[in-house]
């Protein structure tokens, strides 16, 4: 078996280093520190557990659901991941969900005539007690070291709409409450 030892390998702008094969594994000296780009850097995570409800059509921020975090370099990125829950008017209403940066709208659909622009929606229900659930992601470059917020936003469309509870939120055994979820990544570029 072969060895080659270095004191260094850098990859310069432009190549591309490839180590091992189909089946090789290829690990690093015991005494060797890994670094570098994919690193994920720090998590921070908000956890919404209450409800909460909206009758407007245009967007408005979902009370206690946003988290912080401050980048430690410019050329890093936040990976955002989201899951929420819940339900419009049965037959009647659509809840829109989007993402808000430090006041600005990211992580949305193109713009297209009078259409929304959003990064997620609730399961469309005729049945006032069904809550539905949506998930969605999206990796951000923010440029920055400063402190930012994100924060999601909901609409109707018509009606009410709300958050982890259906629309009826009947006391029931066979009903439920839902949980809501916005966790940040900071990745190291």
């Amino acid at each position: 078996m072969s060895q080659l030892s270095v004191d260094a390998v850098d990859k310069q702008s432009g190549s591309t280093l490839t180590l091992g094969g189909a089946g090789t594994t290829v690990q690093p000296h015991a005494s060797a520190t890994v670094s570098g780009f994919g690193k994920v850097l720090q998590v921070v995570q908000t956890y919404k557990t209450d409800t909460s409800s909206t009758t407007s059509t245009s967007f408005t921020d979902v009370s206690g659901f946003s988290a912080n975090i401050t980048p430690a370099s410019t050329s890093n990125k936040i990976l955002v991941l989201v899951t929420i829950g819940g339900q419009g008017n049965g037959g009647l209403s659509q809840m829109y969900f989007r993402l808000d940066r430090n006041g600005s709208v990211v992580g949305v659909g193109d713009a297209a005539g009078s259409r929304k622009q959003i990064s997620g929606a609730s399961i469309y229900s005729t049945d006032n007690n069904t809550m539905g659930s949506t998930a969605f992601n999206y990796l951000d470059s923010p440029s920055t070291t400063s402190s930012l917020t994100y924060k999601i936003q909901f609409s109707a469309d018509a009606g009410t709409v709300y958050v982890n509870r259906s629309n009826t939120d009947t006391d029931l055994t066979s009903r439920g409450r839902g949980t809501s979820s916005i966790t940040l990544m900071e990745i190291e570029a």
